[in-house]
Order: structure tokens, then C-alpha cells, then sequence
């Protein structure tokens, strides 16, 4: 990355990009009986996907930018999950009829952190509620340290078809920096435990520009970690917001790695990963050749959601649970993040949106400009913008960011075709932020672009 590169658009902080417009745009302006009115008019030719957020953990990561609650005690999950249930009642009941069900998502939090009994509950009250087939893909996120046989056992039996393993580093130093002490032992324990079981798909979540790391242990755990040959990875860069998240005060950041030292360990995570035979996909996905996110690169019909990149088609995703955010036509509705307010909400028979937005014709216009840059790298202006019903000299027009871009190097502007150049798709979010509209405006702080 050349120094002008770095200094002008690596330091940026930036949406990672998952939806659009980004969550710090929601309001309360949106609430309970807007999402519930989204729910009834939902089409009978809807298809959905679900998302499940169970928001706890036995121990903190430092690093970690997720909604959870550390607990040594069963009890609040019990109580939790009594509530997730019911939840899930109470939006099937204001849906016209059973809608299938193309995609499940545990996230976390540590959603195996319940009993193998309440997870088998859970997904037989979903199978119950929701229209299922033998295409629905159901995905849990895992904690290798805590896996047991019995809930192995469970993740099979409940037809899971892909497991998210955190890695983060096999670097002990690093480990000890941010408080989460795994290793590989425990880890290939959980890839075999898993596939013995019948979960078919194995992903590896790897982070880079965490405290006390280097080039060289970035390529150890790549090294290691295709050992146990998994069939994608998600390598992501660290998003230090101690202001946000406080737990991130724990972390020394003397001791991160700058802007260069970042693209650094990200460009040799990548090519140690394409050497090993993955392909690259997107901004920080890596699959086997076989895998069908390659495919849906390949045929431009990649997406991306809350989770990262998908081969979900779904027109909707609904989401469950404190903090959960869903997507249907008309806007994104989150969830109470507070745990009692989720839980005293869902006992009045209410749903637990805390707030939400209603999308604009520009919304979604942008939206789509900006899921075709961060997943092929390329994008059509003017088809995209036809299929809104929008001249695309009026989008073209009105974002002189582009023509910077252009200047810098980072993009080619072929008449309304944008591409980004190979040796720049690093700065992917950069290029995708000139078609946001609304960026600045939060005073949320992002994590940086490289």
C-alpha cells in the first residue's frame, strides 16, 4: 500500500457495510407496531431467513464487539431462552401463514453455551413455525473451548449443516492479550467432534490487527488452521472502539499494529490462504473451490447481510433475541438490547423492537450499489440504477467522491461502470462509502478501513 493510499483513505473509519443504511441510522421512530404491521403484509411468496442471537458467554474476549453478558450461572439462560420462545410465537402468529425458512443463524454471545436439550427445542419450535425443506441451511457460531460431546451430539441431531468455530490467533501472546486462552488441540477436537456428527460445513473465524501480533504468527495460525482443512474462512480485521465497547480498555494499544502493519497481516493471511487452494471472496471470506459461496461469486449472486458475505437469497430476515436486527421491505427493526427490557416487552405479548427505519426509494437504490461493490467489486450504475427507475447521471453527478477515487487509482470508471483495481480492492469500503449518503452523520465511530 503506498503511502498516499495509507495516509489518505487507510485511516478512515468506515461501516463495515452489512446493511445500508448502517444501524446508527435507526430510530425510534420506528417501533413495535411498525414491525408488527411489516409482519402481517408480508407476501405468501415470502422466503425468510432467521436469526437467533443468544447473548451470553462464560468469559469476556477484550477484544469482542458483540452484544453479551458474561454469566457462571444457568439461570438467566434458562430464563432467556423461555422468552426466545415465546418471541418466536408471538411474531409467527402475525405472519399470514408458515413462510419457508431458506436460512438459520445462531449467533452469540455463545449460543451452545444452553443445554443440547434446549437447543434441540429450540429448532423443533422453528421447524413448528416456520416452513423448512431439505435446502434450509441452519448455522450455529461456537466457542471450541466449551463444545461438549453431548451438545456435538445435539448440533447433529438438530440438522445443523454449518459450524462457525472462532479462532482468532493460535498466538499465546496474543491470546493472553485479549483474554481468550484456545488451543489448537481444542480446536481440532471440535472441527472432528463436528463433522463425526454430520455438520457438513466448517468455518474458521480469523482476526488480524489484534494487540502483540505480527506477519509471522498471522501465518502460523493460517498455517495450523488448514490442518484441519476448513471449508471457508472470515478474517477480520480488529475494530478497536473502547468508547463503545469498554471491555476494550483492557487491551494495551501501545501494543496494535498501525494502518500498514494491518494491510500487512491481512494481504499475508490472504495469500497463504489462496496457496493452500481457497479462493478469495469478497472483502474477508475464503472458501474451497467447491463451496457454493464460490459459486455465487462467480454467477454475481453473492450477498451480504448482519452475518458477512451469504449465498442466502431470502427476501427477509427476521430476527430474534436482545439486540436482534431484522430486514423486511420496509426497514430493519432491532430488538431491545437491554436484557430485562427485552424480557419485559415479550411478557406484556408485545414485540421487542427498540427502534428501526423505514427505507426511502434512495435507500434501496444505494443499497444495492453498494452490495454489488462490496461483493464483486464491480458494479453497473446504470442498470442498477434503471431497475430502481433512476437516470444514473443523477447518481453519477452527485457524488464527486468518485472522480477522487478515479484520480487515486482505487477505481476505473468505464461510462457507468465502476470497477475497483485489483491491486486496491483492500480499500473496498472505502470505495462502496461514496455512495452513502448518511456517512458522518451518527458520530458513531467505525472501525478503521484497512
Amino acid at each position: 500500500m503506498s503511502e498516499h493510499l495509507r495516509a489518505r483513505y487507510g485511516e478512515e473509519r468506515l461501516p463495515r457495510y452489512t446493511s445500508y443504511p448502517t444501524a446508527p441510522q435507526f430510530s425510534e421512530a420506528v417501533g413495535h407496531q411498525d414491525y408488527g404491521e411489516w409482519l402481517v403484509s408480508l407476501p405468501v411468496e415470502t422466503t425468510v431467513s432467521l436469526y437467533l442471537h443468544v447473548p451470553f458467554c462464560r468469559s469476556m474476549c477484550w477484544y469482542c464487539g458483540c452484544h453479551t453478558t458474561i454469566t457462571q450461572r444457568d439461570a438467566p439462560i434458562v430464563d432467556y431462552l423461555s422468552v426466545l420462545n415465546r418471541e418466536i410465537d408471538l411474531v409467527a402468529d402475525r405472519l399470514s401463514h408458515s413462510l419457508p425458512a431458506r436460512h438459520v443463524h445462531f449467533g452469540g454471545g455463545t449460543p451452545t453455551i444452553m443445554e443440547p436439550s434446549e437447543l434441540l427445542g429450540l429448532v423443533d419450535l422453528m421447524r413448528r413455525r416456520f416452513s423448512f425443506d431439505s435446502e434450509t441451511e441452519i448455522a450455529v457460531e461456537i466457542d471450541p473451548r466449551t463444545l461438549s460431546r453431548t451438545m456435538t451430539a445435539a448440533l447433529g441431531e438438530a440438522g445443523v449443516t454449518r459450524a462457525s468455530l472462532g479462532v482468532q490467533s493460535f498466538d499465546p501472546v496474543v491470546q493472553r492479550a485479549i483474554n481468550r486462552i484456545q488451543s489448537f488441540e481444542q480446536t481440532a477436537k471440535a472441527t472432528e467432534g463436528l463433522r463425526a456428527a454430520g455438520v457438513r460445513g466448517v468455518n474458521f473465524d480469523l482476526i488480524y490487527g489484534l494487540p502483540h501480533q505480527t506477519v509471522e504468527s498471522c501465518i502460523d495460525t493460517v498455517r495450523k488452521s488448514i490442518e484441519l482443512r476448513p471449508e471457508r474462512f472470515s478474517v477480520f480485521g480488529y475494530a478497536h472502539v473502547p468508547s463503545f465497547k469498554k471491555h476494550q480498555r483492557k487491551i494495551d494499544e501501545a501494543a496494535l499494529p498501525d494502518g500498514a502493519a494491518r494491510y500487512e497481516q491481512a494481504e499475508v493471511i490472504a495469500e497463504a490462504l489462496m496457496e493452500a487452494g481457497y479462493r478469495r471472496i469478497g472483502l474477508d471470506h475464503y472458501a474451497l473451490p467447491d463451496d457454493p459461496m464460490v459459486k455465487a461469486q462467480v454467477d454475481g449472486v453473492l450477498h451480504r447481510n448482519f452475518q458477512g458475505y451469504t449465498t442466502d437469497p431470502s427476501d427477509v430476515l427476521i430476527g430474534f433475541g436482545a439486540s436482534a436486527i431484522g430486514r423486511l421491505t420496509q426497514g430493519y427493526a432491532q430488538n431491545e438490547v437491554v436484557l430485562g427490557r427485552y424480557a419485559e416487552r415479550i411478557s406484556r405479548g408485545e414485540l421487542a423492537t427498540a427502534k428501526g427505519y423505514a427505507l426511502t426509494a434512495d435507500d434501496r437504490l444505494r443499497a444495492d450499489l453498494i452490495e454489488r461493490v462490496m461483493c464483486d467489486f464491480k458494479v453497473d450504475i446504470a442498470q442498477i440504477c434503471h431497475q430502481h427507475g433512476t437516470e444514473p447521471e443523477i447518481i453519477l453527478q452527485s457524488i464527486p467522491r468518485l472522480q477522487m477515487l478515479e484520480s487515486d487509482g482505487l477505481i476505473r470508471l468505464d461510462g457507468s461502470i465502476l470497477s475497483i483495481n485489483d491491486d486496491t480492492r483492500f480499500l473496498v469500503r472505502s470505495v462502496a462509502s461514496a455512495f452513502d449518503a448518511y456517512l458522518g452523520q451518527s458520530g458513531r465511530t467505525h472501525s478503521r478501513a484497512v
